[in-house]
């Protein structure tokens, strides 16, 4: 079973990756983006068969390593 796990910053918090981003894509000519939050997507291979011990395995994965919950908000799909 697969798990896929998108962590971003939560809003509010600064985000200077993604305003570098959006202040190249500025520069490159794409003037239309005004906005621009940066994260990461982790791909998980799991020897768990069911899908909502899988999903509870992984939250807790979340919340001890993943994610920095403090800033970071984090969400997970079961593939």
């Amino acid at each position: 079973m697969k798990a896929r796990v998108t962590v971003m910053l939560k809003t509010g918090v600064l985000d200077p990756q993604g305003e570098a981003v959006r202040h190249a894509l500025g520069t490159l000519g794409f003037a239309g983006v005004t906005g621009v939050r940066q994260g990461k997507v982790i791909e998980l291979d799991l020897a768990q068969t069911d899908a909502a011990a899988a999903e509870t395995e992984v939250k807790a994965m979340c919340e001890k390593l993943l994610a920095n919950t403090v800033i970071e908000s984090y969400r997970v799909e079961i593939l």
